[in-house]
């Protein structure tokens, strides 16, 4: 299996079906964003920006013949191009973003990283140490079955 320091695995045994396993690969992205409605006096109101670490969940059965579920390669091939639309920009001018929040940029990421990678079942976008966003969650409805 490839071994990558971002990523990480888990899952369970059954005797008559391959493991389904959950990876996750993490990406950094330099970006800036304002939350329109947040209270004129809140710091999030003003343009400011973030070093968002951006984690992709992935879930499945391990392939019997490769051993793994989904080659890490391949999810960034997937990731690249959403990256290069957001890193190093303004999020709030950012085609089809109507929420710049952690929870917005999480959703905007899923729904068009999905379709590229169906193993995908949630994204979480971190702002701070203190501060993260995913999608989707136990209340979106939006749960993908593997």
């Amino acid at each position: 299996m490839q071994h990558d320091e971002n990523a990480t695995s888990m899952g369970s045994m059954s005797l008559s079906d391959p493991p389904v396993m959950e990876l996750m690969k993490r990406y950094r992205v330099q970006a800036a964003h304002f939350i329109p409605g947040a209270p004129r006096d809140d710091p999030e109101h003003r343009l400011h920006g973030h070093c968002f670490s951006v984690e992709l969940h992935v879930r499945g059965p391990v392939d019997p013949r490769l051993g793994w579920v989904i080659d890490f390669g391949d999810i960034t091939a997937a990731w690249q191009p959403l990256f290069e639309r957001i890193d190093h920009h303004l999020l709030n001018d950012v085609v089809g973003m109507d929420d710049p929040s952690a929870e917005g940029v999480a959703r905007w990421i899923h729904r068009r990283l999905a379709p590229e990678l169906p193993q995908l079942f949630r994204v979480v976008v971190v702002e701070t140490a203190r501060r993260r966003g995913s999608y989707p969650n136990e209340t979106s409805g939006e749960h993908q079955k593997t």
